[in-house]
């Protein structure tokens, strides 16, 4: 499961590999409105990820790891939600992996440098979406969750190697 942590929107994407190819379980977003309190706002994002969680029992948790934003208010903001994701995947019991924005970027679209439009086009191409996932939120989680799931693969190879 990725998630793209935010306060106003929460971005999330299951996924699941089998046979080689990946498969999008579910995806969207989880909104909360502006007019509610923060520690509201806070507990609707914690609820619905961990009824998500409870929904599609993900293997693991992954997540951007904090980038630098100019607009400190944001970044406090996000910084809280991701505070709340990190918490429903440690009373889950989940493994929480983070990715840096560059390491997504080149696990799915193959350069650390990828505008936004290519990670999105590679994340449809990748999980063979009819049309563009239509938040950024979502398709930036969608692609958190390749991340991992490439990341894996590639862990796995390497200890089948080192075990020859």
């Amino acid at each position: 499961m990725g998630i793209d942590p935010g306060v106003a929107l929460t971005g999330y994407g299951v996924l699941e590999e089998q046979g080689g190819d990946y498969l999008r379980l579910a995806s969207g977003c989880i909104r909360t409105a502006e007019k509610l309190p923060m520690p509201r706002r806070l507990e609707l994002i914690y609820d619905q990820i961990m009824e998500l969680i409870r929904l599609y029992r993900p293997d693991a948790l992954s997540l951007e790891q904090l980038f630098f934003s100019k607009n400190t208010r944001t970044a406090l903001q996000v910084g809280e939600a991701r505070g709340i994701v990190i918490l429903a995947s440690a009373k889950s019991g989940l493994e929480l992996h983070q990715y840096t924005p560059l390491q997504v970027k080149q696990a799915v679209a193959g350069y650390g440098r990828a505008a936004k439009e290519q990670v999105q086009r590679m994340v449809q191409i990748l999980l063979k979406l009819e049309e563009l996932p239509a938040v950024d939120d979502e398709a930036d989680a969608l692609a958190v969750a390749l991340c991992h799931l490439q990341h894996r693969r590639w862990q796995e190879a390497v200890k089948r190697g080192a075990g020859r």
